[in-house]
């Protein structure tokens, strides 16, 4: 019994040892594994977007300047129409009566002021043989001047019916896109100014205006550039990934708006197709500066420390350090780094998310930072950033 008793003894004494020990190596966890890159070095170019609409170069209410019934429309909607190009016609004949008694309102002046003339002559031959007064010579004088004064109305009554009678030929102002009739033949419209008087609208199709706001530091920007000559601008459409369309820079409003800080500028885009509209809204942007060498690693792999961006290296020994960040635009998915890394730091691109702390060990793979391809990147539905960039040497410029 006592040789059972020490037995005993001495396997509860080496089990309770056994649970004090530490763990063997191979029971620790291991170092989580991620993947890392040295940062993409390429020549970018930096640009500004701007968020703006399309206008038209020249707009115009057609009116007509008399009123009369409509009796003929000589185009169809959305016609593209050549300055001076008949659009509507009135009734002329209310207009050619006018013309024709104005004419004969000339007539009768014509033949007054023959008959003073004749008369203040007449007046003349008897003052010098002292058959009439001097008060009677000047009287016809005056009635001859009368006259002619009359017919100098007249002159000016016929010019006006004349234009009356023309005006019944409502021609287009400009060259342009004409939009539908207001009035149908056979209604009767008013010559006027107010908005019930607008038969139809022309507008210019070619160039176009793109329209749109930017900031005083904006302003400054480009005012300085302006001097090298005029700015290049690209523009997309809503339902367009990429810039197809180029223009200038070409206007700047004449102050800053006081209240918003904000100042309207205006570039003009070729639109031989006419496919640009009035109305339209667009995006835009404009090279910020020359092209420089930049440091690109992927949006993802930006992390946040309060205040800081960081990214996350990894050293030698495999530790990881937290490194504070200064980002610029990005580029087909890439963000640039403007300052805070060296060209030969390996940078955490994927498993960012099992740093725990800074200092611990992680299992570093090899990998490849390489721009996201364009043919698998999706249509924008969102607001883009105000600042992007492309890379110099991309020949499709989107």
């Amino acid at each position: 019994m006592r040789t059972v008793k020490i037995v005993a003894a001495s396997a509860l004494v080496a089990v309770a040892l056994y649970g004090c020990s530490p763990r063997s190596e191979a029971q620790a966890p291991p170092a989580p594994a991620v993947t890392v890159a040295t940062p993409l070095v390429q020549t970018v170019q930096d640009w500004d977007e701007f968020t703006g609409r399309f206008e038209a170069t020249q707009s115009v209410e057609v009116r007509a300047r008399v009123g009369g019934y409509i009796s003929g429309v000589h185009f169809r909607d959305g016609d593209h129409v050549r300055r001076g190009q008949l659009l509507f016609t009135l009734d002329p004949r209310p207009a050619q009566a006018a013309l024709a008694s104005a004419r004969a309102q000339l007539s009768q002046a014509q033949a007054q002021l023959t008959l003073a003339r004749s008369e203040l002559a007449r007046a003349e031959t008897l003052l010098e043989s002292q058959a009439i007064s001097q008060a009677e010579v000047d009287t016809r004088r005056g009635a001859l001047q009368t006259a002619e004064a009359a017919i100098a109305a007249a002159n000016a009554n016929v010019r006006a019916r004349q234009l009356d009678l023309e005006f019944t030929r409502v021609t287009a102002p400009i060259s342009g896109r004409v939009s539908d009739r207001r009035v149908d033949p056979g209604n009767l419209v008013a010559g006027g100014s107010s908005a019930a008087d607008v038969l139809t609208t022309v507008v210019s199709s070619a160039p176009i205006h793109f329209v749109f706001d930017g900031s005083e530091a904006v302003l400054l920007k480009y005012q300085r550039q302006a001097r090298q000559g005029a700015a290049p601008i690209q523009v997309r459409l809503q339902d367009e990934t990429g810039f197809s369309r180029s223009g200038t820079l070409d206007f700047t409003d004449n102050a800053v708006d006081t209240a918003s800080g904000v100042i309207r500028l205006r570039a003009v885009i070729p639109n031989a197709d006419g496919f640009l509209k009035p109305g339209m809204f667009g995006q835009a942007r404009l090279a910020g500066a020359g092209t420089y060498e930049a440091m690109l690693v992927p949006d993802a792999a930006i992390g946040t420390d309060q205040a800081r961006r960081i990214v996350y290296v990894v050293a030698a020994d495999g530790s990881v350090a937290p490194r504070p960040v200064e980002l610029g635009p990005l580029v087909d998915g890439l963000r640039v780094v403007r300052s805070g890394l060296r060209p030969t730091d390996r940078v955490i691109i994927n498993g960012v998310q099992r740093i725990q702390a800074p200092g611990m060990k992680v299992q570093a793979r090899n990998g490849l930072i390489q721009p996201a391809a364009q043919q698998n990147q999706t249509p924008v539905t969102r607001p883009a950033p105000a600042s992007t960039a492309t890379f110099a040497n991309s020949l499709s410029g989107d």
